[in-house]
């Protein structure tokens, strides 16, 4: 019972500060989810610590990730003109040749896992910050996506723990089934007819569509982490949420789908 009690106060303290600012406060919104960010690419790198073949300097990694972040974050809210941009590059190339001093025996096993943090981690928060800064709607696109995220895992989880019987990827995830993956996917389209219906009516079509994909992404997001979290070895990315693990952990569905969602919203704003 205390464990439930922790994992329940945990997590909506949680959806609590991910959720409200985005109605009240862009500034705010970005500010928590770069907090975010930096911690997920921190606990990115340090999944590594362990592996006998990957050797890279989560400091040095996550120092660059950090500034890429800063230069495009800067340019979207204004503080940086959009020239900016072009040092990126630059950057990127710069944070390659470090391992040209480090001396170790995998350096391009190095440089693969330092780059995909760039991408698994950087990209797509920085997305979820452009998403806000571009908002159109009264109800924010964000926590849409936030919403049938959660309504596909909390269901996923229920239809797996109650009909689940054949395993999805059992050598990645032991504990999913098809049955709860095809529950969870069904509970977040009925979430985006809800969500439509009640706070977008003019979007109602828009919502039902992205929940037709957010399912499938949200739980191939979990997939992907889980790989990363068995190939080096642990159980959570992080502690920081009791009861729930690391920012990772908790932003592992966002991460995979939020460059489909935005993909979606631009080709739905340029034909409707």
């Amino acid at each position: 019972m205390n464990n439930i009690l922790v994992r329940s106060l945990s997590g909506a303290v949680f959806v609590a500060l991910v959720l409200i600012p985005m109605f009240y406060s862009t500034e705010l919104a970005i500010a928590i989810l770069s907090g975010f960010m930096l911690i997920g690419l921190m606990e990115f790198y340090r999944l590594f610590d362990q592996s006998d073949q990957i050797d890279i300097d989560w400091r040095i990694s996550s120092a660059f990730g950090v500034f890429l972040y800063g230069i495009i974050t800067s340019v979207l809210i204004g503080i940086l003109p959009y020239i900016a941009l072009f040092l990126i590059a630059p950057v990127i190339f710069i944070s390659l040749i470090v391992e040209l001093w480090r001396k170790k025996k995998n350096p391009l096993l190095n440089l693969g896992i330092q780059t995909l943090g760039y991408i698994y981690v950087v990209l797509p928060f920085f997305l979820m910050c452009f998403i806000l800064q571009e908002e159109m709607n009264t109800f924010p696109n964000l926590v849409g996506m936030f919403i049938l995220i959660w309504t596909n895992d909390t269901f996923a989880f229920l239809f797996g723990k109650f009909f689940g019987k054949t395993k999805l990827i059992e050598r990645i995830s032991p504990n999913k089934t098809w049955e709860g993956t095809i529950g969870g996917i069904a509970m977040s389209i009925l979430g985006g007819f809800l969500i439509g219906s009640i706070m977008d009516p003019e979007n109602l079509w828009f919502w039902v569509i992205s929940a037709l994909f957010i399912g499938p992404c949200s739980g191939l997001g979990d997939l992907l982490e889980s790989l990363f979290k068995r190939n080096a070895g642990v159980k959570d990315s992080g502690s920081i949420m009791p009861g729930h693990g690391g920012v990772l952990d908790r932003f592992d569905a966002a991460l995979f789908t939020v460059p489909f969602f935005m993909a979606w919203i631009a080709f739905y704003n340029f034909f409707f």
